[in-house]
């Protein structure tokens, strides 16, 4: 593999890497050729060159870090964007160095960009009437309105993330004793999860209207395809618009399909559930990741202060031993 060139070996870094070795998923490969798509572009304007042309020489540290400026300014991407878009140039360049040797030095400044950091938001969630406002916001007398609550009701009880909602397939849903749901989720790892009846009846009404194979969308589009994310996206916020309605509260939070996620966190908490627990609903990896739910929640907070006995000090007040101290307090 000795003097391959850059476009030969942005190839292979996707099709032996990737897909071979690595056996990515097609989730982290498009976020891979997003980066690279964006990174290709940048650096053909900048050196003149067609991508076609480009090599390792013009995509050096200096560059890859005003590329790293350019998609925070211009594009408007946080420091999480930002990040992630690093993380996959260093993954390349590792490559790079392992397979070229001759550019270990090259890569070596490269790798050593370090990630940004940035301000850690408690999440948002929504609470009892905010939930029961959202579900009721579709026209259930349309075949698109019973489709939108049923996937809303689906995300809020289950808590799947959104590549696992679209994900969905007739098969993945078990009715009867034990009803629950299948998916295949973040890192590959399946797991089930269970269903209140009142979710299992409304999924039951929605397999009889909704006719397919079982390999046929749960969710389907008006087309019978997948739903993509940006239609989830889209009709989260279209319903929270109308809930906002009746619930003036959503107007002031940004609801996207992972604010339904941690809403279904919060109510596990709220209603006792081990953290543990919670970390296996929700399929993170570790119990820490699960940690995020007890910072934004005030309930916990304010019971862990109810239990606390105020000391038993009165307040003092400062009272100056000097002339002009005192006339200065004064003023």
């Amino acid at each position: 593999m000795t003097g391959m060139t850059f476009p030969a070996l942005l190839q292979h870094f996707f099709t032996d890497r990737l897909c071979t070795q690595m056996e990515a998923s097609r989730h982290t490969i498009a976020g891979y050729r997003d980066t690279f798509r964006l990174l290709v572009r940048f650096a053909a304007a900048r050196s003149g060159k067609p991508p076609t042309r480009l090599g390792i020489t013009d995509l050096d540290a200096e560059v890859i870090a005003d590329f790293l400026i350019h998609i925070e300014t211009a594009r408007g991407n946080g420091a999480r964007s930002r990040n992630t878009r690093l993380a996959a140039i260093r993954s390349f360049f590792r490559y790079v160095a392992m397979n070229e040797p001759e550019w270990l030095l090259h890569c070596q400044r490269i790798l050593a960009l370090p990630d940004k950091r940035y301000v850690k938001r408690s999440v948002t969630f929504l609470d009892g009437p905010e939930i029961a406002a959202l579900l009721a916001a579709p026209d259930r007398s349309t075949w698109t309105g019973r489709r939108d609550h049923i996937l809303l009701l689906v995300a809020l009880q289950t808590g799947l993330r959104a590549s696992e909602l679209t994900g969905l397939r007739r098969r993945d849903v078990v009715l009867g004793t034990g009803a629950h749901i299948r998916c295949l989720g973040k890192g590959r790892k399946e797991r089930c999860t269970p269903l209140r009846r009142d979710t299992a009846k409304a999924l039951q009404n929605w397999l009889k209207e909704w006719r397919s194979d079982d390999d046929g969308p749960l969710f389907p589009s008006i087309r019978g395809d997948p739903l993509s994310r940006d239609a989830l996206e889209h009709l989260v916020r279209k319903h929270c618009l109308t809930a906002a309605r009746s619930c003036p509260s959503l107007t002031s939070k940004r609801v996207s399909p992972h604010t339904l996620r941690h809403s279904t966190a919060m109510e596990l908490l709220h209603h006792g559930v081990d953290q543990s627990v919670i970390a296996l609903w929700l399929g993170h990896e570790s119990v820490e990741t699960t940690q995020i739910y007890i910072h934004a929640d005030m309930r916990l907070k304010e019971k862990a202060l109810a239990s606390v006995a105020a000391p038993e000090t009165k307040p003092g007040r400062f009272r100056p031993d000097d002339e002009l101290l005192a006339w200065l307090e004064a003023l």
